[in-house]
């Protein structure tokens, strides 16, 4: 039995919310110095009972059966100390840590970012930006200047100025503008001139996704904050969104150091080539053969590994796109040489029932998630009654120095540590829970103010306690959620306690086993059986030929050696199989004697089974091989049994039946 069944299984004795009658809150029976109210026994019952059915006298008597079987062995497992283990309490904390999660998200926001994320996967996005960086954690002073400074960009764009022209002369974008090359030390390139090619939902940091999603075809959008900075955009297009692409090309490569290879030739040879392409493509794959410089795809009729927009160059997407299936398009240059395209298949975006999941998953590792996040700081604020004292944090903030960005930081003896910066309720914390904080996370960061750097580290701060408060009082909080972590605790509990004393006990004695099943083998029964060689053929010309095999005195074996040499009959087989009545109508229908051979052919296709009876066997017990199983479950099942009588007698169970009655006329109203 594995530990998920177990916890199931305890699960399913998850107590149900019971109504508050004074008598429930009696003591309904004892185990050892262990008290049990009527209420929790109810709640659980209740579980497991459907409330419009009719629940008879014994159905309570038998749940509390197994009610206090559970229970003793809970209660042994703790007076084991087996909940102090530490492999016990790890468990525990990464379940009770799963549990929680929903208390710190927000379902409708997730939703949302579900079906926002899935309405843009529908479309790919070509787009120009131009970046003006600023740290995230950068103060109001040097964002304002920053802001300031892309909006004025901007007014030039909107009088006139060509986009990539201004994104080449002032994106801190370094991509946008041509690199030289420096023998020995960085490789030359062609900048973009702040053009990105095309990219999907999720192929960019989610401002930046939402920035180019919420502006139209060929508008430049409002400055969008992002980690980077600001960033202006451009929308070049918006297409139905490919997904994955299969794509095939002939590719010709440029070297100016090569007099055979440079560029005006090589633009020549590549639209000779096309000329050479067949009306309907048909000549594609010799065409690559001949020509591609491109020796990897040249076996495969140069195809290519599935790709996403983003992953190749924009070229070659644009090229892309004006394609139908199995449609070639006019040479392309990219930075590598040139390029004839074929477009092979894409796969679309499939049904958001079937992209829901796999969207989820990836909003949990995106900046998405945050959203969700801070709409749950929000709730735990007010329901924490957070209030903060702006003045000590702004004061303690304006005595911090450089030794905070050098990892070194040290505290101003002007400080009070003692102020209070916030609270939670009417749980304080002060100035030196944050200096104990800073110490902590403190990390060398150059780039910063002092102030900048600090103001980061206390929203850190206060969002890890905010949540940490949260998370040190759900059991508080929410009774659901004590009473299921309480019920992961005992059922993690007894499925350890009974693999120590049950089932490793019973798997592992071998000598205990065979004696079990000497004491017991004749519970363990064949009834009448017949050995029988069965042939199956799916080929009605080889059935006389089998037929007369099968009626020759050979083994299973021997035919099917013949069977195998023989070519023609390829796709049969031949087996060795034991039959008691009501296993097989066909077997059922024979004479069950010695030699007896019966040809059914099927009344649904071309198989035809021939049997032959070579063993007619009377009942006798199953081995201990057949039963292994078996017998070391019924074993397991008598060790447990053995077990609770000792824990019964350990911890001596009473119950208060004046209680008991009053749950049985309850239920039988």
């Amino acid at each position: 039995m594995n530990r998920i069944k177990v916890l199931a299984l305890v699960l399913a004795m998850l107590p149900a919310v019971v109504s508050a009658q004074s008598w429930k809150s009696k003591t309904m029976m004892t185990i050892g110095d262990r008290s049990i109210t009527a209420g929790e026994f109810m709640g659980i019952y209740e579980k497991n009972n459907i409330a419009s059915e009719v629940i008879e006298k014994k159905s309570v008597d038998e749940y509390l059966e197994l009610f206090t079987n559970f229970k003793l062995k809970v209660i042994e497992a703790e007076n084991q100390k087996m909940d102090t283990a530490a492999k016990f309490v790890k468990e525990l904390s990464g379940y009770r840590k799963q549990l929680a999660k929903p208390y710190f998200s927000n379902d409708e926001i997730n939703d949302k970012l579900i079906e926002e994320a899935y309405e843009r996967m529908k479309w790919d996005i070509s787009a120009s930006h131009i970046l003006i960086k600023c740290d995230e954690r950068a103060v109001p002073a040097d964002t304002l200047k920053a802001y300031n400074k892309i909006m004025k960009i901007r007014e030039r764009i909107m009088k006139g100025e060509d986009f990539n022209d201004v994104a080449v002369e002032v994106s801190d974008d370094p991509s946008a503008r041509d690199r030289k090359e420096i023998p020995g030390k960085q490789r030359g390139y062609k900048g973009n001139r702040g053009y990105l090619g095309y990219f999907t939902a999720f192929d960019m940091v989610y401002p930046f996704e939402s920035g180019a999603y919420n502006t139209k075809e060929g508008e430049v959008s409002m400055p969008v904050r992002s980690s980077f900075g600001y960033h202006l955009i451009k929308v070049h297009s918006k297409t139905p969104a490919f997904g994955m692409i299969k794509a095939a090309h002939v590719f010709l490569a440029v070297d100016e150091t090569d007099p055979a290879k440079t560029d005006s030739l090589v633009h020549a040879k590549i639209n000779n080539i096309y000329k050479e392409i067949d009306a309907d493509g048909k000549n594609w794959h010799v065409i690559v053969r001949r020509y591609t410089d491109d020796r990897g795809t040249v076996t495969n009729n140069g195809l290519l590994s599935p790709f996403k927009v983003s992953q190749i160059v924009p070229e070659f997407i644009a090229a892309l796109k004006g394609l139908e299936k199995n449609e070639i398009a006019e040479p392309i240059k990219t930075n590598y040489g040139y390029h004839i395209v074929k477009l092979v298949s894409t796969s679309g975006i499939a049904s958001f029932d079937e992209e829901k999941e796999n969207i989820k998953k990836r909003i949990e590792k995106d900046m998405r998630a945050s959203v969700s996040e801070e709409v749950v700081m929000k709730r735990l604020m007010k329901e924490n009654k957070f209030k903060e004292n702006v003045r000590v944090k702004d004061a303690f903030i304006a005595t911090i120095d450089s030794t905070l960005n050098d990892a070194a930081f040290v505290v101003s003896p002007e400080v009070d540590v003692n102020k209070v910066i916030f609270k939670l309720n009417k749980d304080k914390f002060t100035v030196s829970d944050f200096i104990a904080y800073i110490t902590k996370n403190q990390k060398e960061e150059p780039f910063l103010s002092p102030a900048a750097y600090a103001y980061s580290l206390y929203d850190r701060f206060v969002k890890e306690t905010l949540f940490a408060y949260e998370d040190a009082h759900l059991e508080m909080k929410y009774p659901e959620f004590n009473t299921l972590v309480h019920e992961y605790h005992d059922g993690i509990l007894l499925f350890d306690l009974m693999e120590k004393e049950v089932w490793n006990k019973a798997s592992k004695d071998t000598v205990a086993l065979q004696q079990y099943y000497d004491e017991h083998k004749d519970e363990y029964m064949w009834n009448d059986r017949v050995k029988t060689i069965v042939i199956t053929s799916t080929k009605p010309e080889s059935v006389d030929t089998l037929t007369l095999l099968i009626n020759e005195d050979l083994t299973a074996d021997s035919i099917r050696a013949i069977v195998k040499a023989d070519k023609k009959m390829h796709g049969v087989s031949v087996k060795t199989l034991h039959f008691q009545h009501g296993d097989n109508e066909d077997i059922d229908a024979m004479e069950w004697a010695v030699g007896t051979v019966s040809v059914v052919p099927s009344k649904v296709d071309k198989t035809t089974k021939i049997y032959k009876v070579v063993d007619v066997r009377k009942p006798e017990p199953k081995t201990y091989k057949e039963v292994r199983g078996t017998i070391t479950s019924a074993y397991q099942t008598q060790l447990e049994q053995q077990w609770l009588d000792g824990l019964k007698t350990k911890y001596p169970v009473t119950v208060n039946e004046t209680v008991l009655n009053k749950i049985r006329n309850y239920y039988n109203k």
